[in-house]
């Protein structure tokens, strides 16, 4: 984005890449849509729209607002969500542990809002509501995903190809509808940035069939933690290599691995049984 891209342009090659990538593997598969039932197929077209159109265009938002280290570091929260929605949906109850876990991840987000990390042009305290809404969103779809996957009989390559579909659909009549008349202009960004946006679909693509592969084998508690420490490692990427548009304090850091800590230990007990 710092080379000329935009956060809705940087949705749509990612997940464009990511469809072209998983639909060809499907062809030479030999996939058979009609295999699926029609409600398996419509599920997770529907989890896509949310999960993957809706939730990446939030975080990218916040990835320009707020700067890549702030944003991921509030995106990974995500598991405390599906944490929540365990709770109220599925009756699961959390244990004294997880309580300390969720104080660790409130206390942790206080000091990544208050850091003055991020982007050195500043960045307001309400542009956390993007990637918070980013967190929320991908702990909807891991733990819809993970109900069908114990449901169904879809695979990893099946659910990630229809899902990043839908994605594609949702994005694709956001622009034709908030960007009518503009179309043109929308598109025309210099190509170093569509160099790099494809390059982020690449592996975003091959992150998200780990995910989804993970979700399969394991529970959402155990996969969904798993995952957090990429706060740190966006941390440690942003002060190596762009320094120049972010600034990483001890605060920002302390408050990444508060989140991170606090997600442990929520979910800590279902690593015993992993």
């Amino acid at each position: 984005m710092e080379r000329g891209g935009t956060p809705l342009l940087a949705s749509i090659v990612v997940v464009s890449v990511s469809v072209i990538g998983y639909w060809l593997s499907l062809v030479l598969r030999g996939f058979d849509l009609f295999a699926l039932p029609f409600w398996v197929v419509g599920a997770f077209f529907g989890i896509g729209l949310v999960s993957t159109g809706l939730a990446r265009l939030l975080n990218y938002v916040g990835v320009e607002r707020a700067g890549a280290s702030v944003n991921s570091a509030t995106v990974n929260t995500r598991p405390l969500w599906a944490t929540i929605l365990a709770i109220v949906f599925l009756g699961e109850s959390i244990t004294a542990q997880g309580i300390v876990g969720i104080l660790c991840v409130v206390s942790g987000l206080g000091l990544v809002a208050f850091s003055g990390g991020g982007d050195i042009t500043g960045w307001n305290k309400r542009d956390l509501l993007f990637p918070l809404g980013a967190a929320l969103t991908f702990a909807f779809g891991n733990v819809a995903r993970r109900f069908l996957f114990t449901n169904t009989g879809a695979t990893p390559l099946d659910a990630v190809a229809l899902n990043e579909l839908a994605g594609l659909v949702g994005l694709l009549s956001f622009i034709l509808y908030s960007q009518r008349g503009q179309l043109r202009s929308f598109f025309q960004v210099p190509r170093q940035a569509y160099a790099y946006f494809v390059g982020c679909g690449v592996f975003s693509a091959l992150a998200l069939f780990g995910l989804f592969a993970a979700l399969e084998r394991g529970q959402v508690t155990v996969v969904d933690p798993l995952s957090s420490p990429t706060s740190l490692f966006a941390i440690l990427v942003t002060a190596l290599f762009f320094r120049q548009v972010e600034s990483i304090t001890r605060r920002l850091l302390v408050g990444a691995v508060l989140v991170i800590s606090g997600v442990v230990l929520i979910t800590g007990p279902q690593f015993l049984t992993l």
